[in-house]
């Protein structure tokens, strides 16, 4: 039986149905992996139902049925937004996977500097599915830690997600204390800002490493091609809700703004195995692109 949910309409309470016919979830599902490139099979149907009755409420319509029925007929810029940003997925922490950080300083940093006069130093890093901004600040905090022992090192880190929901929260860089639990304490002391009250239980980065940071949408379905080459390339835990046939397309594309001898990561559940893309695997689930005559000059 479908399930009901009561809207007040005036005195009057009329019900909400949460259910979706197949043919219109299958419609949504296709529309979804077209546009965002995201699997949609049956078995999130539910998920679907639960994160559109939001907006249904708001529309006061009377079903997730029809709020898709007015979706595909008259939907606008910002309707697509707002739907993007309720089906997308954004699960991220700070220093998640931590293995990556640690192959990041000990190897590919030193790797990427060989040769190169200090003075001439400046990496560019992209966290191309950054969500709420935990991945590109972790980054920041890293390579900031990096440079203390490396005068003359600079960098600059871009953020990236298709959800503009996620990206507001990734500039205001405002977290709850729970969130910034995986951050070593002295990393904490240096790069976190307590609010002035207490009681509110948020930090936000500092403004020096906020600076290091910018934001900016951007959908991997697109054709794209980002002004900067980036030297290190994070790309975690997307992937995997991409069919094979997307995922191989967007590494390509992401490949295209890599330097030659710059690095890619990706998630430790992700796998390149198979797939015709332009770099090698140095330790599991991190590449590199191969080098062409002399080496980038960072």
């Amino acid at each position: 039986m479908p399930e009901n949910l009561a809207q007040r309409d005036g005195n009057e309470v009329r019900p909400i149905t949460t259910a979706l016919s197949q043919k219109s979830f299958g419609r949504f599902a296709e529309y979804v992996t077209r546009e965002l490139g995201i699997k949609l099979p049956e078995s999130k149907m539910t998920l679907v139902q639960s994160r559109l009755m939001r907006r249904t409420r708001e529309l006061q319509l009377g079903s997730v049925e029809a709020y898709l029925e007015y979706f595909f007929a008259d939907s606008d810029i910002a309707e697509r937004e707002y739907l993007i940003n309720a089906i997308t997925t954004n699960k991220t922490d700070f220093f998640r996977e931590p293995k990556h950080f640690d192959f990041l300083v000990k190897t590919a940093l030193p790797n990427l500097r060989a040769g190169v006069d200090p003075r001439l130093s400046r990496l560019n890093a992209w966290s191309a599915a950054c969500s709420s901004g935990q991945e590109p600040y972790t980054l920041a905090m890293v390579l900031s830690e990096y440079a203390l022992s490396n005068p003359g090192f600079n960098f600059s880190i871009l953020g990236t997600d298709i959800s503009t929901k996620v990206l507001d929260q990734a500039k205001s860089a405002v977290y709850e204390e729970p969130q910034i639990e995986p951050i070593p304490a002295s990393l904490r002391k240096k790069y976190l800002l307590r609010s002035k009250d207490n009681s509110a239980g948020l930090v936000r980065i500092s403004p020096a490493l906020r600076a290091r940071v910018s934001f900016h949408q951007l959908n991997f379905m697109g054709d794209f091609r980002i002004q900067n080459m980036f030297d290190i390339v994070f790309c975690r835990n997307v992937l995997i809700y991409f069919d094979r046939k997307t995922q191989e397309s967007v590494i390509r594309k992401i490949c295209q703004n890599i330097n030659p001898g710059g690095y890619l990561f990706i998630g430790h559940s992700e796998s390149l195995a198979g797939m015709d893309v332009p770099v090698r695997q140095v330790e599991t689930t991190v590449f590199r692109m191969p080098i062409s005559g002399e080496m980038h000059k960072l």
